[in-house]
């Protein structure tokens, strides 16, 4: 089923197709003394990160880093990968599920080569033990973004949970 970017009531953006997906907000940009921001490249690192959230939930559910190879690169990749083998280790796996993401671009580079995005999200946290809830939580958070084009599509750099 393909899946298109729709602009909703003037800023909101939602990605239709499937029971549950996020709400998403896209703001406009914010940018500081860098390049204009085309809305086609817009539109493409909005799809592409919100692909990497699903690709996060899989990985972060199976425990299986692996999964983070075609949407995550350097650090992010790394500190990931990390916290899935370390949850692994300790018998535990975590489902994750993103409710709302209100996002904005704050710097798009002048060779075009990277993006950088703030996006205040709202998700649910389960951590579980095999079939067993362990702990359930809300939690809103502030993500950091940086994110670089490949061949086919944006992958994200850095990813930092920031202060509210």
């Amino acid at each position: 089923m393909t899946r298109t970017l729709a602009l909703v009531c003037g800023l909101m953006i939602t990605v239709p197709g499937l029971a549950g997906e996020p709400a998403v907000r896209v703001r406009p940009a914010d940018l500081q003394g860098s390049r204009p921001l085309e809305k086609q490249t817009e539109t493409s690192v909005v799809r592409d990160y919100l692909q990497s959230w699903r690709s996060l939930q899989e990985a972060l559910d199976q425990n299986q880093a692996a999964k983070l190879d075609r949407d995550f690169i350097g650090t992010a990749r790394e500190k990931l990968g990390s916290t899935i083998e370390s949850q692994g280790r300790s018998g535990i796996h975590t489902l994750y599920t993103d409710r709302s993401h209100d996002l904005q671009v704050v710097f798009y580079s002048a060779e075009g080569l990277s993006i950088q995005m703030i996006d205040n999200v709202e998700y649910e946290e389960k951590v579980m033990s095999k079939d067993t809830v362990l702990a359930t939580r809300v939690v809103h958070g502030r993500f950091i973004v940086v994110m670089s084009p490949s061949e086919t599509r944006w992958q994200v750099r850095v990813f930092q949970a920031g202060s509210n």
